[in-house]
């Protein structure tokens, strides 16, 4: 949002083919490599795996209180479709890893939770879906592609003991990834903000034609952001409400932070939408006001030349003086034209004096 001449990528979900069976995965022509990622935690170490394979995977998944597996790409649906068995994970909600472009959500199942989320990427400027599975001993995530938000988390991962993320279960880690996602949209917003208030101070100086169109896209922005944020926060809500084994009464308190969290940053962005509203006004109505001014400005400069148009034209009839008294005697007079710039310029001044007692100029 920060940088209003670059625009975000729309969100667009992509759907099966009509008629194919629940849970069918087809993958994105334009979908990146498939890439794992494999984080085994326990309270005292930790190991990460880069460009893990599936038989790593099998090795580890079952000696580790807690294993987080990130796949980056959604191009290989055989993968995808391995991780499913072997995390037991629902058809319908990997349907929903793979049409990227969902609204947030969570769905519980039997043993294990599926939350959809929306982030930004600032440096794409665009919107990518990040998927995250949990159950009692693992997290696995979906990302489109490489970029995210996890850099805290996988520190926190790394840092000396006590280390709360080794500690604690696969739930509060499924917290800890849903928070980041969700502080993720405070620097952008924020940014939007100190945009917004420049554009306002710009305003007040000087209204330019391009500040309407910055206002427009920053709202229009703004627009895109409420319609990610509310569902998120319903999708909190809906997982702080619910009870299942998996999430503990503990981890419910920190998720009940995430939507206060959430909350603010609808709060932010509704406050953004309100004061882009009223800068668009603002900026029409300024832009009224100075057209306003030039019009009384050159109708002012119309009505004194009015009669000096008037006296100009008047003298400048051809009748000739000598055929009769009557005829523009003051042609022949020795002064008459330095007389007649005199005159003309006082009647332009007591015009002009006439409009400052009116307070009209």
């Amino acid at each position: 949002m920060a940088d209003n001449d670059r625009k975000r990528a729309p969100l667009k979900t992509r759907r099966p083919p009509v008629g194919a069976s629940p849970g069918t995965l087809i993958a994105d022509p334009a979908a990146r490599r498939s890439e794992l990622r494999l984080t085994l935690i326990s309270p005292e170490k930790f190991k990460t795996i880069d460009n893990a394979s599936i038989d790593e995977l099998n090795a580890h998944c079952e000696k580790w209180p807690v294993v987080w597996l990130d796949c980056t790409g959604l191009a290989n649906i055989q993968l995808i479709e391995e991780i499913g068995r072997i995390f037991n994970l629902h058809p319908l909600a990997l349907e929903d890893v793979v049409n990227t472009g969902q609204r947030p959500k969570v769905d519980f199942f039997e043993d294990h939770a599926f939350v959809a989320m929306r982030m930004i990427d600032v440096t794409a400027h665009r919107y990518e879906q990040i998927a995250v599975f949990f159950g009692r001993n693992f997290v696995v995530t979906f990302q489109e592609r490489e970029g995210d938000p996890f850099d805290p988390v996988r520190k926190r991962i790394a840092a000396a003991m006590p280390n709360r993320l080794r500690s604690r279960g696969a739930d509060y880690l499924a917290y800890a990834l849903i928070d980041a996602i969700v502080d993720s949209y405070f620097p952008p917003i924020e940014a939007a903000s100190e945009v917004v208030d420049g554009i306002e101070d710009q305003m007040l100086n000087t209204p330019h034609k391009h500040q309407m169109r910055q206002l427009h896209e920053l709202r229009r922005d703004a627009n895109v952001l409420k319609g990610v944020l509310w569902p998120m926060r319903d999708a909190l809500a809906t997982l702080i409400r619910n009870d299942v084994p998996f999430v503990t009464a503990e981890t419910k308190i920190f998720f009940n932070d995430t939507l206060d969290h959430s909350l603010r940053l609808i709060e932010l962005v509704e406050n953004q939408r309100d004061m882009l509203t009223g800068l668009i006004e603002m900026h029409l109505s300024l832009t009224q006001a100075r057209t306003n001014d030039v019009i009384s400005y050159l109708t002012i400069v119309s009505v004194i030349f009015m009669p000096l148009t008037f006296l100009v034209g008047v003298w400048g009839m051809n009748f000739e003086p000598e055929s009769s008294p009557w005829n523009m005697p003051e042609l022949k007079t020795y002064y008459g034209y330095p007389a007649a710039l005199l005159f003309m310029l006082v009647v332009a001044v007591g015009l002009v004096a006439f409009f400052k007692w009116k307070k009209w100029l």
